[in-house]
């Protein structure tokens, strides 16, 4: 058993459109992309199990709260013309998951691994403005959550790597990759609920590295042939 802590850095890409509210026709039916980055903090716990002397077998849930910033927008015409477009930021703010990976150890300790499962994400609201003019369009759009897979891998060594006396504690660097499902954001008059008819499509891909230290609770007991 393990709990794990660490930071990192990540980027955003989705692919959009504006649809009539209700109906999904389109409005705007070219695809538009658009991203953002940032950072963040990550914290997790998992079990793992070693078989024979090269595999481990493992699940774990982990969590990120940061700030992973970007644009999304709307190209029609609003105020009568005088502003061509509105634009607003959004951010992904914390995101969960749970899966299962699979390494080998290309050393007694070093551990390479891939991994997989399922992941849900948590998305700031935002104020859109007028994309000519930087002025309040007068409209928003609410926060929103979206749930996806995600794949991913890395490398996880003992600290003793590092000439360091340090029994249970390892560090990891990983890379993971998110595939989200798509959102509709209702553009909403400022002050209400009110629908102004026209909806944002949003569907996001996330990809992250983050390095975090590990501890393991149960590392010790009787030596083991190359024991991670």
């Amino acid at each position: 058993f393990y709990i794990v802590g660490g930071a990192g850095g990540g980027t955003w890409d989705a692919n959009g459109g504006v649809d009539v509210t209700g109906t999904g026709a389109c409005i705007v039916c070219t695809n538009t992309r658009t991203g953002g980055d940032g950072w963040f903090g990550t914290v997790g716990a998992g079990y793992d199990w070693q078989t024979g002397p090269a595999w481990v077998f493992g699940i774990f849930v982990d969590g990120t709260f940061g700030n992973l910033k970007g644009n999304i927008g709307d190209a029609g015409v609003f105020a009568g013309g005088a502003s061509t477009g509105i634009v607003g930021s959004v951010k992904m703010e914390t995101a969960w998951a749970a899966g299962a990976r699979v390494g080998y150890l290309i050393t007694p300790n070093v551990l390479s691994y891939v991994n997989g499962g399922y992941t849900g994400t948590y998305w700031s609201g935002s104020t859109l403005l007028g994309s000519n003019t930087g002025t309040p369009s007068g409209l928003h759009t609410d926060s929103f959550n979206t749930q996806g897979w995600f794949v991913g891998g890395g490398v996880e060594n003992s600290l003793n790597f590092f000439g360091i006396n340090s029994p249970g504690w390892f560090m990891k660097t990983e890379y993971r990759a998110s595939y989200l499902d798509s959102k509709r954001l209702n553009e909403k008059v400022d002050g209400s609920n009110v629908l102004f008819g026209r909806d944002i499509t949003f569907k996001p891909f996330v990809q992250t590295i983050s390095t975090s230290l590990v501890y393991r609770f149960n590392w010790g007991g009787a030596p083991v042939a190359a024991k991670y």
